[in-house]
């Protein structure tokens, strides 16, 4: 008899995980406890476009389920900066102008991957069926529906149910000495619309991800298929300029006009979208261990929910079921260790990734603004040209490879105090130099 898993929550990891355990052979139940996404329900507060790049692709592609998926997908090469005075300037992503991030409709991947599970007759799902707490000893999920509770049996329970997870939650209370830690940002989000032109077209090219910013602040805006573009503005909570005093819908109009003009002609829904649309959190959520014997697992936000400044929390928890995978494969007859050794391979790179997000955040809103930063990313550029396979840019080992997130850290730290060291060394040697010609043409 295959072992049998149930999953609790169906979003675009749960979803992918079920199809790799169904195609392993595995006996598998997937509870999730909204209504079907494929019936149009949007996650309320939760963009509907997110980026994936080449960890997230390359899951799909295990599955066989990548070009199904990127259909709709539409390419974005660098980022357009937007200046207080309307000003644009580019910057690719890469010295590779075929390499790109994607931008993709959440509920249509969630879809596919749910679809991608189904093939599987071992496969079931199950929605409308939200987790209030799982035995850990026995494997055993308490859930409750419209009409009542259920009880649940398996071989193991994987947790795939976000950063706000049940069977996270069941582990906190359960085991001893379980380490968790959750820190959130002053700065909280809110979506807004560009629609798009009357002829159906896209009022901002299409194949950018749109950066407006503003130092301690920032919006960014993403292209759908449908000529629109999903803005997000991330603001401070609290302070003198910030969610919180800003109230009215003159308040509105005068923050926007004053920090975003070329933006609010594109925005006619802007006050009702700012009124109506919730305000998003932001957290880093962190935890060790993941996994409780051979019963239980996490993965994704529920093991390492990351800010999405750097586009890879979902690239993130497509790699871990990859990893995850590999590792049943690797030890079929020994789970416990096939979760311990997923955990040993994925925390550091998880906490590096974590890390390397809220950095990020950092870069975004304060310095791609800045003509230093800009000079600074086309000199990777050119040693990438220069050095190929030899240096790499941080973002590239990041978004255009498969490097572990805490090995491309590393390596980027390495490089830039390498460079740093050069160019030391070289503005010495220039100052020498001038420091000798005098008294050379003097004795000339």
């Amino acid at each position: 008899m295959p072992a049998k898993f149930v999953l609790v929550g169906s979003g675009l990891a749960g979803g992918l995980l079920a199809a790799y355990l169904g195609r392993r052979g595995y006996d598998v139940d997937l509870y999730e406890r909204r209504t079907d996404p494929r019936e149009g329900n949007i996650v309320g507060g939760r963009s509907i476009n997110l980026a994936i790049s080449t960890r997230g692709i390359h899951a799909l592609e295990q599955i066989g389920i990548a070009d199904e998926a990127l259909r709709h997908a539409i390419p974005m090469r660098g980022r357009m900066i937007h200046d207080k005075s309307g000003a644009l300037h580019f910057a690719a992503y890469d010295v590779d102008p075929r390499k790109c991030i994607n931008s993709i409709g959440r509920a249509s991947l969630n879809a596919a991957v749910i679809e991608a599970a189904q093939r599987y007759p071992n496969v079931r799902v199950h929605f409308n069926h939200k987790c209030t707490d799982v035995d850990l000893a026995e494997a055993v999920c308490h859930l409750e529906t419209e009409t009542g509770k259920v009880t649940v049996r398996g071989d193991a329970v994987i947790g795939v149910d976000g950063a706000f997870s049940a069977v996270r939650a069941s582990m906190q209370r359960n085991i001893d000495n379980f380490q968790y830690d959750e820190n959130y940002l002053a700065h909280g989000y809110k979506e807004l619309t560009i629609p798009p032109a009357p002829d159906g077209s896209w009022r901002m090219e299409k194949n950018a991800l749109h950066i407006w910013p503003r130092k301690s602040f920032m919006m960014i805006a993403l292209p759908n298929p449908d000529g629109s573009f999903t803005c997000t503005l991330f603001w401070e909570f609290e302070g003198a300029r910030s969610f919180a005093t800003t109230k009215t819908d003159d308040d509105v109009r005068r923050f926007f006009g004053e920090e975003f003009p070329d933006a609010v002609p594109l925005m006619p829904t802007l006050l009702e979208d700012f009124k109506n649309n919730p305000t998003g959190s932001l957290v880093t959520i962190r935890c060790a261990p993941w996994y409780y014997r051979d019963r239980v697992c996490l993965l994704g936000d529920a093991a390492h929910a990351v800010v999405p400044f750097y586009g890879q929390g979902m690239n993130a928890a497509f790699e871990d079921c990859v990893v995850l995978d590999e590792c049943l494969g690797k030890f079929p007859d020994n789970r416990e260790r096939a979760f311990a050794k997923y955990f040993e391979s994925r925390k550091e790179n998880a906490d590096a990734l974590a890390d390397l997000a809220i950095g990020n955040f950092i870069e975004m809103r304060d310095k791609t603004a800045s003509r230093t930063f800009r000079a600074k990313k086309k000199l990777d550029h050119l040693l990438e040209a220069a050095l190929p396979g030899m240096y790499l840019p941080l973002y590239t080992m990041v978004t255009f490879t498969r490097i572990p997130y805490a090995q491309a850290a590393r390596r980027a730290r390495l490089q830039d105090r390498i460079l740093y060291t050069a160019l030391i060394v070289l503005v010495l040697i220039g100052i020498l130099a001038l420091a000798v010609l005098p008294g050379r043409s003097q004795r000339q």
